[in-house]
């Protein structure tokens, strides 16, 4: 045996070892599994890859799914039980990656096993009966490393090196002309190429924001896929010179940093929207991506006929990404210049009805909601089967407060455009502040994780992490909540929100008050601006029934949010009036109340009942305010929050009713059940 093909044996047989040893533990990745081995991640990945073809998760997959099929002939356990011993979190992501790489479900294991003779049926389950975990540890790492070996050495099929998933990053386009101004147009069409793979369910496709860090890459085609998780690249070049459109194109396979397809344009400027649609289709065909005719259709769409219109929204793009006041106020300006081009051009119509959102989204008073509502109509006038239309209408319902009413648009809009990082960030926020689903709200957590994947310096990626471990708290998964919420400090120190979110994270863990306090102390005096800070701390003095204290913090609030003119915190009024009523300011207490009451009124979202029985225990009327408590407690999906209920000392009028005693109990019950179904 030739000594390099020795060298490559030993390095499987100990990494397969590894990986086995190790199969159960979710966690246990790359970056692990190149610690245990002494050596950096990028040398990992380069000798994995030399000795199987495979990148090395997929290689760790492999390894997770052998293991898994042999646990499953033995016919003990479950397919969901199988799936967790074999580290995969999810039971339908197993059974997903199960068929690709054995061509059936797991769940028709037993049907696709040959029938075994008696004799040697009998022998099998003797010896089944006979050994103990160790020896069935030691046996199957055995089998695993030989079969590995085995496995990775034996010549290769083509179909065999074509299993992998199909996921992709447009990397930013590279303007080549000497005119500087062209770089929105190269930008553009970068967006372009990016929202048209977007539209395709079965490809994954990253986020704008996750590949923008790498316009000016330092890294290699391998380090950026470890970084971003993918299995192809799409890059490219282009320039405007007059009415010529230059463009050069290159798909490229991230395992092997092989060019598998490049193209170069020379076409006219009118023939743009041509150039697009053939780059998304020719890209799906090298990689062998399924595209449903509806998602064709949306693909093959013209956006505008009029090019100085398409022009003007190609400008609009980068300030409009800013997501600053400024940036949206200019954006809004060049595509209503779009618009004057082309009155018919939806996706400029959306644009302005987002951006109008985004800039009154807090503020208390709502200047542009009509503005909002008129644009969105008129986008989905001119394209109803545009994600971008349906999200602007869910916008404009979200600002009116009509909850139940964006809910379908936002959906919808996901079904146009499966990979939008926008709307699947949306519904995770319409889940958790404004129709409460901890299971929905975890559910596009994770899919936004998987979407905004960068590497570990990235922003992006961290607030990914931060609102899935918001996600993992409200579901009550507390040590999963602080793991998230650290791998997000990791890869961003200087998160805005996180340390806030750990504090609370910490709180839930060891319900420790005092420290609690604490730390929201030492985050505010880092940044006195901080209002969200700010009536946390009047909050917790006031549940410690310190309301002097609680004072000192609620009135700078108060204050502040006047100031600012900001709608926030509209159902902590009740708490701030009952201690400005206990330290004697029975006019601004009196306020404030009435200021809790219209709003508790005129709220049409789940939290309703609990403002409604917070308004009447605050004027004692005991019934009433146990009646709305009791229908609280028969709403859905409660978050973890609202175990602390019983705490509130707003409710000390009825705290003592038995009523009250068996609303609390029933919420907790209904909780921890829900609780339960999610962690299945």
């Amino acid at each position: 045996m030739a000594e390099g093909q020795k060298h490559s044996e030993d390095f499987l047989s100990q990494a397969t070892a590894l990986v086995v040893e190790r199969a159960a533990d979710e966690q246990f990745g790359v970056s692990e599994l190149a610690k245990a081995m002494n050596m950096s991640r990028s040398n990992l990945l380069r000798k994995v890859q030399a000795a199987t073809g495979l990148s090395a998760s997929l290689f760790i997959r492999k390894i997770r799914l052998e293991i898994a099929i042999d646990l499953l002939k033995e016919g003990n356990m479950t397919v969901s039980d199988v799936s967790y011993q074999v580290g995969f979190g999810s039971a339908s992501y197993f059974i997903k990656c199960f068929r690709e790489q054995y061509g059936f479900p797991p769940g028709e294991v037993g049907k696709q096993k040959k029938e075994t003779p008696p004799e040697e049926s009998k022998t099998v389950v003797q010896s089944k009966q006979d050994r103990n975990s160790k020896t069935w540890i030691f046996g199957l790492l055995c089998v695993l490393v030989v079969v590995a070996i085995g496995y990775f050495f034996w010549p290769k099929t083509s179909s065999e090196l074509s299993e992998e998933e199909k996921s992709i990053a447009v990397l930013p386009f590279k303007n080549e002309s000497a005119d500087s101004s062209n770089i929105y147009f190269v930008n553009g069409l970068m967006e372009s190429t990016l929202n048209n793979l977007q539209k395709i369910k079965n490809l994954r496709v990253i986020s704008r924001s996750s590949v923008e860090k790498y316009r000016n890459p330092n890294k290699s085609i391998s380090e950026m896929a470890a970084e971003l998780g993918v299995s192809y690249f799409v890059s490219g070049t282009g320039q405007k010179v007059g009415e010529q459109v230059l463009l050069s194109i290159q798909l490229i396979d991230a395992e092997t940093e092989r060019q598998i397809w490049a193209e170069q344009y020379n076409r006219q400027l009118a023939d743009i929207f041509s150039i697009q649609n053939e780059i998304a289709t020719q890209i799906t065909d090298a990689i062998k991506v399924i595209v449903t005719p509806t998602e064709l259709e949306q693909i093959e769409k013209r956006p505008t006929e009029i090019l100085l219109a398409y022009d003007y929204y190609l400008q609009a793009l980068e300030p409009y990404h800013s997501r600053t006041d400024e940036g949206l106020q200019k954006g809004i300006a060049l595509f209503e210049k779009a618009i004057a081009e082309d009155p018919e051009f939806s996706l400029a119509y959306a644009h302005v009805a987002i951006s109008y959102y985004l800039l009154e989204m807090f503020r208390s008073e709502k200047q542009f909601t009509e503005k909002i509502n008129s644009y969105a109509d008129k986008a989905l006038l001119f394209d109803s089967k545009s994600a971008e239309s349906l999200t602007a209408k869910a916008f404009y319902y979200i600002q009116s407060e009509e909850f139940s009413l964006a809910r379908p648009y936002l959906e919808k809009a996901l079904e146009y455009n499966p990979n939008s990082a926008l709307v699947i960030q949306m519904l995770a926020d319409f889940y958790f502040r404004l129709a409460p689903d901890t299971e929905k709200y975890l559910e596009y957590a994770l899919r936004g994780v998987k979407l905004q994947v960068a590497s570990t310096d990235s922003t992006a990626q961290s607030y990914s992490y931060l609102q899935l471990s918001n996600a993992l708290v409200t579901a009550g998964f507390i040590d999963e909540a602080l793991e998230y919420i650290d791998r997000s400090l990791a890869l961003d120190p200087n998160n805005y929100y996180a340390p806030h979110l750990r504090s609370y994270i910490l709180f839930a863990r060891d319900n420790n008050k005092e420290k609690m306090l604490q730390r929201l102390i030492q985050e505010w005096k880092k940044d006195f601006t901080r209002l969200d800070i700010l009536q946390d701390i009047g909050k917790f003095f006031y549940l410690d029934e310190e309301y002097d204290s609680a004072f000192v913090y609620y009135r700078q609030f108060v204050e502040a949010r006047k100031a600012s003119g900001l709608n926030i915190y509209q159902l902590e009024n009740a708490k701030i009036a009952l201690v400005y009523e206990k330290v004697g300011k029975k006019e601004e207490a009196n306020r404030l109340f009435e200021e809790f009451v219209g709003f508790a009124e005129q709220d049409h979202s789940v939290y309703r009942n609990l403002a409604l029985a917070t308004k009447f225990a605050m004027e004692n009327n005991q019934d009433m305010a146990l009646n709305h408590l009791e229908a609280f407690a028969e709403e859905d999906n409660h978050q973890f929050w609202f175990l602390y209920l019983k705490d509130e000392p707003v409710f000390e009028p009825i705290k003592n009713r038995p009523e009250f005693l068996k609303a609390i109990e029933k919420i907790e019950t209904r909780f921890w059940e829900q609780h339960e179904k999610i962690k299945l």
